[in-house]
């Protein structure tokens, strides 16, 4: 059995920022205790509140971020911040993992800031962001904002973490507003058109609205609402602000945040199982095995399913527990 720095998990906590970011780091680095810490903290976990901010390139997220976060702070809640960018090439870590433009809130006790690299993962969020936001809650902090890779439809993932979604756009979006609408405008709890004092900007807020306007909805429906601002003046944040709120309220009354986490849970264990399955598969044997058959896909002697199906197989008579000692 692994075990796990009982005291270092004692320790965990807003005031103890040190032990905070050993702790992600050893969950990050799929050390061997990570799973044992984060069934070990789970109890601990579901009291802070999840912010998804997503977007296009340039259109002001980490701005947004910082802005939003001075209001948590005015209003006295501890705020962990995910700020998850692209993987560089040369060392696998976070390209912007200086995090420059949040430099402002980064002194700040009350505020923790993180920068993950996405390692590949298409929907923009690392495979450990959820695990790092579990560490957060786990700590203490009460609002825990993920801010994602700006890569245009791929951020679906975002709203499978989140508890709230705001997709940030700015005016020149406009044209390609409708393109995205099979992608990051289906995800949305609300919309921020930022930089809003740029040309464009009706027609914009036009396009969206209109797009609203189609999705079907009830009288328990949530209508996602677009909110002008221009972060970098920190005009409008207040309502960005108030529209979170309302949304959490909303959730809450309908009883619909626990189902929203509990299909979040489900999308996640389901994740878990893949990939213990895929380490499972693909041991020495099977790999071995593709190797040797693979020729013979390319030559048309068999199909690719054929071939799946053998190694499923083989699989399946390797956990048999007829094969069991």
């Amino acid at each position: 059995m692994i075990m796990v720095n009982i005291e270092l998990l004692e320790k965990l906590n807003t005031n103890n920022k040190r032990i905070v970011s050993r702790t992600i780091s050893k969950v990050e680095n799929n050390s061997e205790e990570s799973i044992e810490i984060l069934k070990q903290i789970h109890s601990k976990t579901g009291n802070a509140y999840r912010i998804g901010i997503t977007g296009p390139p340039g259109a002001g997220k980490s701005t947004l971020t910082n802005q939003l976060t001075k209001i948590y702070r005015k209003l006295g809640k501890t705020v962990g911040i995910i700020a998850v960018d692209p993987t560089s090439p040369f060392t696998g870590g976070a390209l912007l993992g200086d995090r420059v433009r949040m430099n402002e809130i980064g002194m700040d006790e009350g505020v923790f800031i993180r920068s993950m690299a996405t390692r590949g993962s298409l929907g923009g969020l690392s495979k450990k962001t959820i695990d790092t936001a579990d560490v957060l809650d786990a700590a203490g902090y009460d609002i825990i904002i993920f801010e994602t890779v700006g890569v245009g439809q791929s951020e679906l993932d975002i709203a499978k973490t989140a508890d709230t979604t705001l997709v940030v756009l700015v005016p020149e979006s406009g044209d390609s507003i409708q393109a995205m609408k099979a992608g990051l405008m289906e995800i949305a709890d609300f919309f921020v058109l930022n930089k809003s004092d740029r040309p464009g900007s009706d027609s914009a807020f036009q396009a969206i609205k209109t797009i609203l306007g189609l999705r079907a909805h009830d009288e328990n429906s949530w209508l996602s609402p677009i909110v002008k601002c221009i972060a970098q003046e920190n005009k409008g944040i207040e309502d960005v602000y108030n529209n979170i709120e309302n949304h959490k309220s909303f959730l809450e009354s309908k009883n619909k945040l626990n189902e929203r986490r509990a299909e979040n849970y489900k999308i996640r264990i389901k994740g878990i199982i893949g990939s213990k399955l895929h380490v499972e598969i693909w041991n020495t044997k099977r790999e071995n095995l593709l190797n040797q058959k693979v020729f013979d896909v390319v030559e048309r002697d068999i199909s690719p399913y054929t071939l799946a199906e053998t190694l499923l197989s083989n699989f399946k008579n390797d956990i048999s527990p007829n094969n069991q000692d």
